[in-house]
């Protein structure tokens, strides 16, 4: 059965940004989501996602950047994007019923819960549908300093072909996280886990990533 969805809004920090909340009967847990940077919180991708880990009894909150719901296209400044990750994870701990709240996102979004949660967002975890390493085809500009600040775990859902990401080095670095990083991988998956050959739909490739997430959340809760 589909769990309703309240719609909402909150302050930002940069003004209101809209968001989507749905609570399963008796969630194991809260997961906040954040969108990847070309693509707002109701793309078919991260609704999947989300339908899919309420049917998982994870209840979820996914919400726009700032950039995004005033249509612009450019990302916004981290220092706004970590401003609006607060406002968001505030927005879910009053909603969760005192239950532990995790915090992850595509690509983008994800890279910014985890600048949220190193400068102190008490996130019970991190998720991320590829992790956005490096750009295509600059494999020296890697973004992961702040990784190592992080105290909680980690789940790297990564497709061995995304070119965010050269396998080589989200090893080096999973394994200079030791135990607090788990790297899960999606065999010849792009950045967006699609597979050659493999035609499903966005909807359909977000909602097959949830068993995976979900068996990461409760092992931790």
């Amino acid at each position: 059965m589909t769990v309703p969805e309240e719609r909402l809004a909150f302050d930002s920090g940069k003004g209101q940004v809209s968001a989507a909340f749905a609570r399963p009967p008796e969630p194991v847990a809260t997961l906040v989501v954040s969108h990847g940077a070309g693509s707002g919180m109701d793309h078919p991708f991260l609704v999947g996602f989300t339908r899919a880990m309420n049917e998982q009894a994870i209840a979820t909150l996914r919400f726009n950047f700032p950039y995004m719901e005033a249509g612009r296209r450019s990302t916004d400044p981290q220092p706004v994007a970590v401003a609006a990750w607060r406002a968001a994870f505030e927005a879910a701990v009053a909603r969760a019923g005192g239950g532990q709240v995790f915090a992850g996102g595509k690509s983008y979004g994800g890279r910014m819960a985890s600048v949220a949660v190193a400068e102190g967002m008490p996130a019970a975890g991190l998720v991320f549908l590829g992790y956005p390493l490096h750009p295509p085809g600059k494999p020296e500009r890697v973004r992961d300093e702040h990784l190592y600040a992080i105290e909680v775990p980690m789940l790297f859902l990564h497709g061995t072909l995304d070119p965010f990401a050269d396998p080589r080095l989200l090893k080096r670095v999973i394994d200079r996280l030791g135990t607090r990083a788990t790297l899960l991988e999606v065999t010849g998956g792009d950045h967006s886990f699609n597979v050659r050959g493999a035609k499903k739909e966005p909807r359909e490739v977000g909602a097959s990533l949830a068993p995976l997430v979900a068996s990461f959340i409760r092992e931790l809760v």
